[in-house]
């Protein structure tokens, strides 16, 4: 069974222990154990694994994230790949900027660190798209090492267990709990515990998240900018176009939109336009 090493049980309270035994035996029943990204500690495995993950369901991660590594089993063969390599084995995943800054992480990886992920809180958050979360989350995953992170199963978990009454609770104070509650040494699997268990309180009684300080909903995906730029990305991973041929494979979208974005996406290389078509580089 999956137990705690507290190093100083009597910090926590009577609730928290029997909160962290519970959380714990119930992964041990019902957790997602056999998640392609649980079964091997890689860094690079969890970085493609946690990149996906943001704002897409686990279900629809899991054959992207084997058919990634299958096409791209290390973090060097991915540093050589190119970018519209990269973004047509992205497409169906959204956030498609992720696929780009996911390429340059390799290459500064591979050729920076020699391809050898740092193992640093501060140096991952140096390299390209690698925030907060995605940093403590590597140094968890990959590493086991005890930092403290929160994400939306997170919120959800200790929200339900410490929090339910209050009607705003800060980020802060979510933090300061889970930083009392991770059992020494089994950070890894107390995380995987915690993501898996809030999802499934989300299942019995919706998104208690809302009730953080500071909450905002996700912006609405139909009509925005970045669903016009997703279908563009869609139409270019088939074939280059012509812009006449990409204006009618884009029919019922915004025409107004179509052109800003396509000049975004011109912007930032996610695209490019050579004898007279548009097409992913």
């Amino acid at each position: 069974m999956i137990r705690t090493h507290q190093k100083k049980p009597c910090l926590m309270t009577k609730k928290e222990q029997v909160f962290q035994v519970f959380v714990l035996d119930w992964y041990e029943k019902c957790g997602r154990h056999n998640l392609p990204w649980r079964q091997d500690h890689e860094p690079y495995k969890i970085l493609v694994s946690e990149l996906m993950l943001q704002q897409t369901q686990v279900q629809r991660v899991i054959p992207k994230y084997e058919a990634f590594i299958k096409q791209y089993p290390t973090v060097q063969k991915l540093a050589r790949a190119p970018l519209g390599d990269v973004l047509r084995l992205w497409q169906g995943l959204g956030y498609n900027r992720r696929a780009k800054f996911f390429l340059q992480c390799a290459q500064t990886i591979t050729e920076e660190h020699q391809g050898v992920f740092p193992a640093e809180y501060t140096e991952l958050l140096k390299l390209p798209g690698i925030g907060p979360y995605t940093a403590a989350a590597i140094c968890t995953f990959a590493y086991n090492q005890s930092v403290e992170l929160v994400e939306t199963n997170v919120r959800q978990v200790y929200i339900h267990h410490f929090f339910k009454t209050k009607a705003e609770v800060t980020d802060k104070e979510i933090l300061e709990q889970v930083k009392k509650t991770v059992p020494d040494g089994q950070a890894r699997d107390w995380y995987a515990a915690v993501m898996d268990y809030g999802t499934h309180l989300k299942s019995l009684y919706g998104n208690n998240t809302r009730k953080v300080k500071g909450y905002s909903k996700q912006s609405k995906f139909k009509g925005s900018n970045r669903e016009v730029r997703g279908a563009i990305l869609r139409v270019l991973a088939k074939a280059p176009v012509t812009k006449s041929a990409l204006w009618n494979e884009l029919v019922g979208y915004e025409e107004s939109k179509i052109q800003p974005q396509l000049d975004v996406l011109l912007q930032d290389n996610m695209i490019v336009f050579k004898k007279k078509q548009y097409q992913l580089p």
